[in-house]
């Protein structure tokens, strides 16, 4: 199993000018772990959202590469926004989703992917053009090139070992983080 920090950190590592959508919560926070940046938008109370969010912002900006990270307790929550995705076939979106079979904001309580759902299995029921399961930090190269380069729709389920990491908090104003990414993807 890979290690949540990490795996956020290698895909965030050289990113360029890449739109990133974290999920609430414990992926909002590995996200910030890596370093604040413009680019990054912020969700706090939008469960189940994340990937609908990521969604939109590819198609308003198909010139763009746009990677949501929602969380597997988010996923589940928002797990028809697959199927939307999977009718509209934004080449630019790529979700990584940090799935520690728990739901980690209240209290590390078995998620459904802990009984075998399996979120890759349902993208290509979808019609995403590529998804995959990846647990070894070997794999993660081939999904840092997925995300940089790899036609879209693409779901990477990361299975994450279910660590219970210290937070660290990014901005929290939902007006000052929309303005942010408004002007930084302006001026990109």
């Amino acid at each position: 199993m890979l290690d949540r920090r990490d795996i956020v950190q290698q895909l965030l590592n050289d990113r360029g000018d890449l739109l990133v959508v974290p999920g609430l919560g414990s992926a909002t926070y590995d996200v910030a772990a890596a370093g604040d940046h413009a680019l990054n938008f912020y969700l706090w109370g939008a469960m189940g959202g994340t990937a609908m969010i990521a969604f939109g912002l590819a198609l308003a900006r198909p010139d763009r590469r746009v990677l949501a990270i929602p969380g597997d307790g988010d996923m589940l929550m928002g797990i028809g926004s697959l199927a939307t995705i999977g009718v509209k076939q934004p080449k630019n979106l790529v979700v990584v989703v940090l799935d520690n079979a728990r739901y980690g904001e209240t209290g590390m309580q078995p998620s459904h992917t802990d009984a075998g759902i399996d979120f890759a299995a349902i993208a290509l029921a979808c019609r995403f053009h590529r998804a995959l399961t990846v647990t070894r930090s070997q794999e993660v190269a081939e999904v840092r090139t997925l995300l940089h380069s790899g036609q879209g729709p693409i779901l990477v389920n990361a299975k994450i070992k279910p660590d219970d990491v210290p937070r660290v908090l990014p901005l929290r104003d939902g007006h000052v983080i929309k303005h942010r990414f408004i002007a930084a993807l302006n001026n990109a």
